[in-house]
């Protein structure tokens, strides 16, 4: 910044005034970063931090890279904030609530503007270290209760029973379910939970769960369970499965076995994953707008920053997003 100054014949105060975009006359902005682009110079952005009090980054958490649904709302949410000079600093929880705690700890020494976090369960100190950062923070991909700040998301519970109502009103009345054993994947338990109580709710007897595989559900899980659930309930004409992959890993197993989809055995999804519509027969599923769910929660970022208004409405606290049953080959 010194030798920047020299140059360009001013003091290192307005050098650090053009690089914040503050006050100064446009013929001097020009000299200063002519000299700027001559030597290369490139601000610190851990120094301005200090000085300011913030960063430019906008920490983000999601449970795993590999979803194509969390890659595309991370796509979103940057699509959203990228014209306002913001950055993602990106963390991958491993659908780990621990996990998540430490990467905020770490996350918040940089000074964040703000924080997007995947679901609604965090530990207590998690919730506590992001209340006291004092910063805007959005809960994506749920509708918690009694959210940190802010959310944008929706009720996968509802969403699982929706789907079981397509597939009762399609015809089905032994339905059962392909979800993970494991406990980490809260969304997938939720999803579960709504199949249970929308069977009980329809009258259609004992619920037909069969959990396969740690979090996250993969293809490779969909074979077991679908054998497992055959074993125990041979006359089952439906099946829901925690999401497009799972179910994708049912139909192949489907056609090992020799079943015809649906007409011996209709087989649903979760998620409208590029899977879904590059099987077949392709997979009735439940689509969500991921990316449009990165956008939301950007939009809600920036108006709690003051980047963008509002048209003079309060700070939207819960944004709920839309989920459809797609109908295809496979129900």
């Amino acid at each position: 910044m010194s030798d920047v100054a020299r140059l360009a014949g001013v003091s290192k105060m307005t050098v650090s005034r053009v690089l914040a975009g503050g006050n100064v006359s446009q013929a001097t902005r020009e000299r200063v970063q002519k000299v700027i682009d001559e030597l290369g110079y490139v601000a610190d952005a851990a120094a301005g931090a200090l000085s300011s009090g913030r960063s430019d980054f906008v920490a983000v958490l999601v449970p795993s890279l590999a979803s194509s649904n969390f890659s595309d709302t991370v796509r979103g949410l940057s699509a959203a904030i990228a014209p306002y000079g913001l950055q993602l600093l990106l963390g991958d929880t491993d659908y780990r609530l621990e996990q998540e705690e430490a990467l905020v700890r770490s996350m918040l020494r940089y000074q964040p503007r703000c924080v997007a976090l995947t679901g609604r369960h965090h530990t207590e100190a998690t919730r506590t270290l992001l209340k006291r950062a004092d910063i805007p923070v959005v809960e994506m991909w749920d509708l918690p209760s009694d959210p940190i700040d802010m959310s944008v998301g929706f009720s996968n519970s509802k969403a699982a029973r929706a789907m079981v109502r397509y597939l009762h009103d399609k015809g089905y009345r032994r339905i059962g379910f392909l979800g993970g054993a494991g406990e980490l994947d809260r969304r997938g338990l939720d999803r579960m939970r709504g199949y249970v109580a929308e069977v009980k709710a329809l009258g259609l007897g004992e619920p037909r769960v069969i959990r396969v595989g740690e979090s996250p559900v993969t293809m490779s899980h969909g074979a077991p369970a679908l054998g497992a659930l055959l074993e125990t309930w041979p006359d089952t004409d439906a099946v829901m499965c925690v999401s497009d992959m799972s179910a994708f890993g049912a139909i192949m197993e489907c056609h090992r076995r020799g079943l015809s989809v649906p007409n011996d055995i209709a087989v649903a999804g979760f998620g409208d994953f590029e899977v879904a519509w590059c099987s077949y027969p392709t997979i009735t599923t439940i689509s969500v707008d991921a990316y449009g769910i990165g956008l939301r929660a950007g939009d809600a970022l920036l108006a709690a920053l003051g980047a963008i208004e509002q048209e003079g409405q309060p700070r939207t606290r819960t944004v709920k997003i839309e989920y459809t049953v797609v109908p295809r080959d496979s129900a």
